[in-house]
This record gives structure tokens, C-alpha cells and sequence, in this order.
């Protein structure tokens, strides 16, 4: 029961510490409570308008498994959720262990004895090609699911996330068969191969903020190199991958080789992650979750695990950066997708020399930024996830106050429907403070006050995580000097959130295990043999 607990509260969520209130208040004011009193103090838009009808039909509800779509076995369902007003968008399929080893079934036959793995690389290809033309073709109505079940900016579904799903599906589709083996020499008179082969059947957990990126970054790789895969949505968001798993069927893959199961944590993913026949699993998600799924993987059958989890990520400005074009940046790299980002910029250390100037600038562009229906043109913000993750952000704006940080903008609720939270930034920020130290997963941007290199960078590095950082300067040597202090898997300078298919993403420390992207993924999902057999009156070695 204590693991399921867990499980259940951790999977798929970044879930934190409650704290308490530093600015004397008045008995009344804690009645109101806290985040009112800051957003009568603090707003920085107006209310927000009734949503906006979205321009999709949710199609898919039920399970995929074994290449149809069905009822969980138990004939359940759960809710799926609007951000924007709390409503009920569908009733989705609920899945249980039962359904997961169904799945599972259905994957190992698919892999041991179905056409996926021992089809042609080439063909291989052109399935996952297809896939990607569908994907184009069907744009519009995966943005505006993603939008609608997730919350993020329409604009942002439809111009950014769905084009690199049918970009990253295209990479692996051209990765296929190119993936080979060698043939090395040996002391004797042998003939030594080492093979590359297909690890079998993948069990993949995607999260929340991003379903349709993270749906390529796990499946694109698997399906590749020829295994199978049982992939389990985020419970806050299971529309898109049920949507994208249709159109990859019509492209042709075979029955049985994607499988999707919907459902919650206890009762669907620690079945996956400990299941005996799932020789892979892959998580993307909290911290504390990645450690239950890498005990449960060890439990099992020692299966290989790949993990990419939290982050704390630093963005560095210099005293010879461009404070303008550095405001701009650390604004993105902090309040993108809501602030609900693994890697973004959440700890902002700028030079003492340039500081009061970009605490201002910040400011300034924290209260333009727009929030809003993220199917209105021109929203930045929309709502957070869910519920939970909005009082957990407003819980960590009160623990800012409450440990001395200054709140310059923002701080409370944005309208009075919905999930919505006003974009904040806080200045006078120190490393002990509870909101420089834990991921808040939401719209905060925390400045910190540095005086040299070696400062930052030791400052940058006291951190048990180390996904990503940014690094904005002119001085070559500057940016030389970091990229190879900083303890991180990815360093962008003078850039932020530039994720290519081709590029590696994965983190050092309580970051993560493994890489995604790029031709490292691949590693992955592959299991490496060595073949050899003697060689007799041989006419080279």
C-alpha cells in the first residue's frame, strides 16, 4: 500500500512542500487567504473571458490494445478535465494491471512472433514516414486536443509541438536502417560480429506538459530499432496519444506492436514498470516517481531503465550581456508552457552590475505577458494542468514571501475560473530559500544576485539536479568556462529550449538516467551481442 501511495502521488506530477506566510496578516486576510490578498496587490491582466469552444472532436476514449480499441477490463472510466474552467472534456478508459498485461501479452506476441521486427528496416521506414505525413495532415485537430486537454497556447500546439512530433518521427523513421553492426578483429583466427538487435517489448510513461513531444521522443526510437511498446499517457492528459496511436494504425503499423493504456499510477504504471515480460521501461516525470519506477524495474526482471526527471535548471547572465535580449530570453526559458517545463530557467543569477536594471525589465515583461483561453490568438499563458498543481504553485509563492524574497509582480490567481496564475517574479531570491531549491513547475521566476564567475558557477552546481542551463554572454571565454563547469546534460548559450530531434536531452545527478534524442535514444532500445565462429584455412584475419 505505502509504494501505490506513491506511486499514485507522484507519477506523472512534480509534487512539493506546503510552507508558511511571512508578512503579518490580519485575521480577515487569512480568511480571504494569501493569494487573493497578492492578486488585488499584484494583477497584471483582467479577468478571464468564457472559453472558447475548441475546434476538435475527442474520438478516442478507450484502450488500444493489440491494435483495437476497447474497454479497460474492470469497465471503468475516469474523467479527463478542462484546465481552463475544471469541466469534464470526456470519460476515458481506465486502465489496471489487467489491461497492462493484456497489453504486455499483446506486445510479446507482436515482437516474438508478428512482422514488426523482422520486416525490413526500409519497410520499417516507411511506415513511420506515413505516420508523419498523417500527422501533418491531422495538425490542427492534435494541436487543439493537446490544447484543450493540456491547457498550453493553442498557437504554440499547432506552430511548435505538433511539427516536431512529425519532425522527430521523420528522424527516427530515417534512423531505421541505418542502424547496424560491426565485424571486429580478433587475436585468433576467428570472425567476430557484434549485432545490434531490438531489446523486445518497451514499456514507456509519458507525463503531462508536453503528451505529444514526449509520445515521439519514446515511441519514435522504440519503433525503429523493432521492438514493441506498451505506452501508458499522463491521467491529466490521454487524448492526444490515443489520437496519434489511430493515425500511426492507419499508417500501417501491425497490430500489436503500439499498444495504449490509459489509466493511473497504482493501478497502471507500477504494473508496467514491474511487469516480468517488459524488458525496457522508460519514464519521463518527477524525481521521487523516477525512483519507484527504477525500484520496481530492479524488483522485476532488472529491466533496463531510462529516466528523465526534475530539474532546477540555472540561467546565467553576465555583466556584459545585452540586459534587453537577456530579459527577453530568461522570460522564455522560465515562463514557457506555464512555467510546467523539466528544464526551465527557474534559477535566474544575474551579475550584481546588471541586476536592479534586469529585476525592472523583468518585471515590466512579466506584466505584459499575456494569460488567457489558450484558443484565443495571441495568448502566452493559459491555465496550469489541474487543480493540484495550481495550489502547489500558489503554495511556493507563499513560501517566497514568507522567507524574505521581494515580490515584484504577479503572485496570485489570474480570474476567478479556471487554473490560470498570474506570471510572478521575485527578486532577492537566496540559494537556502525553499523556491531557488525545489522545482516549482509553474510561472515563478526567481532572480538571484552574483558577483564573479567561480561564485556562480559553484552556486549554479549546489544542486541535486542537473538537466539543462542557460548561459547568456558576449565574452567567449565566459561562455567557454561554463559550458564545461556547469553540471548539466544540456548548456544553451545565448539560446533556450532549442530541442531538435537530432539533439541528446537527458540530465547529470537526480536528473535522470539515459538520453533521449538524437542517435544516443537509440542506445536505448537496443541490446548489443557478439557473435564468433572459427575461421579454418581463413585467407585474411
Amino acid at each position: 500500500m505505502m509504494g501505490q501511495r506513491l506511486v499514485s502521488s507522484l507519477l506523472s506530477r512534480c509534487l512539493y512542500a506546503s510552507h508558511r506566510i511571512l508578512n503579518p496578516l490580519t485575521r480577515q486576510e487569512r480568511k480571504l487567504g494569501l493569494a487573493t490578498r497578492i492578486s488585488q496587490r499584484f494583477s497584471t491582466l483582467t479577468a478571464i473571458e468564457d472559453p472558447v469552444t475548441p475546434p476538435v472532436e475527442v474520438k478516442y476514449t478507450k484502450l488500444l490494445i493489440n491494435g483495437q480499441f476497447v474497454d479497460a477490463a474492470s469497465g471503468k472510466t475516469f474523467p479527463t478535465l478542462d484546465p481552463r474552467t475544471g469541466e469534464v472534456i470526456a470519460h476515458v478508459a481506465e486502465g489496471d494491471s489487467v489491461d497492462i498485461d493484456c497489453a504486455v501479452k499483446a506486445a510479446r506476441k507482436a515482437f516474438d512472433e508478428g512482422p514488426w521486427p523482422k520486416m525490413t528496416a526500409y519497410e520499417r521506414s516507411r511506415i513511420l514516414f506515413k505516420f508523419a505525413d498523417l500527422i501533418d495532415e491531422h495538425n490542427d485537430e492534435l494541436a487543439a486536443l493537446e490544447s484543450w486537454d493540456n491547457g498550453k497556447p493553442f498557437e504554440q500546439s499547432a506552430k511548435e509541438e505538433v511539427p516536431l512530433l512529425s519532425r522527430t518521427i521523420r528522424y527516427y523513421a530515417g534512423w531505421a536502417d541505418k542502424i547496424h553492426g560491426l565485424i571486429v578483429p580478433g587475436d585468433g583466427a576467428h570472425h567476430v560480429q557484434v549485432l545490434r538487435e531490438p531489446i523486445g517489448v518497451a514499456g514507456q510513461i509519458i507525463p503531462w506538459n508536453f503528451p505529444l513531444v514526449m509520445f515521439a521522443w519514446k515511441v519514435g526510437p522504440a519503433l525503429a530499432c523493432g521492438n514493441t511498446v506498451v505506452l501508458k499517457p499522463a491521467e491529466q492528459t490521454p487524448l492526444t496519444a490515443l489520437y496519434a496511436a489511430a493515425l500511426l494504425h492507419e499508417a500501417g503499423l501491425p497490430d500489436g506492436v503500439l499498444n495504449v493504456v490509459s489509466g493511473f499510477g497504482p493501478t497502471a504504471g507500477s504494473a508496467l514498470a514491474g511487469h516480468m515480460e517488459v524488458d525496457k521501461i522508460a519514464f519521463t516525470g518527477s524525481t521521487g516517481a523516477g525512483k519507484i519506477i527504477q525500484e520496481l524495474a530492479a524488483k522485476s526482471n532488472l529491466k533496463s531503465v531510462t529516466l528523465e526527471l526534475g530539474g532546477k535548471s540555472p540561467f546565467i547572465v553576465m555583466d556584459d550581456a545585452n540586459v534587453d535580449q537577456a530579459v527577453e530570453l530568461a522570460h522564455s526559458a522560465l515562463f514557457h508552457n506555464q512555467g510546467q517545463c523539466c528544464c526551465a530557467g527557474s534559477r535566474t543569477f544575474v551579475h550584481e552590475r546588471v541586476y536592479d536594471e534586469f529585476v525592472e525589465k523583468a518585471k515590466a515583461r512579466a506584466l505584459k505577458r499575456v494569460v488567457g483561453d489558450p484558443f484565443k490568438q495571441g495568448v502566452e499563458q493559459g491555465p496550469q494542468i489541474d487543480e493540484e498543481q495550481f495550489s502547489k504553485i500558489l503554495e511556493y509563492i507563499t513560501s517566497g514571501i514568507d522567507s524574505g524574497a521581494t515580490l515584484v509582480a504577479g503572485g496570485g490567481r489570474a480570474g476567478n475560473k479556471g487554473f490560470y496564475i498570474q506570471p510572478t517574479v521575485f527578486s532577492d531570491v537566496k540559494d537556502e530559500m525553499t523556491i531557488a531549491q525545489e522545482e516549482i513547475f509553474g510561472p515563478v521566476q526567481t532572480i538571484l544576485k552574483f558577483k564573479n564567475l567561480n561564485e556562480v558557477i559553484q552556486r549554479a552546481n549546489a544542486s541535486p539536479y542537473g538537466l539543462a542551463a542557460g548561459v547568456f554572454t558576449n565574452n567567449l571565454n565566459n561562455a567557454n568556462t561554463l559550458m564545461r563547469a556547469l553540471r548539466v546534460g544540456t548548456v544553451w548559450i545565448n539560446c533556450y529550449n532549442l530541442l531538435d530531434a537530432a539533439i541528446p536531452f537527458g540530465g547529470y545527478k537526480m536528473s535522470g538516467i539515459g538520453r533521449e534524442k538524437g542517435m544516443d535514444s537509440l542506445n536505448s532500445y537496443l541490446q548489443v551481442k557478439a557473435v564468433i565462429t572459427p575461421l579454418e584455412n581463413h585467407a585474411w584475419l
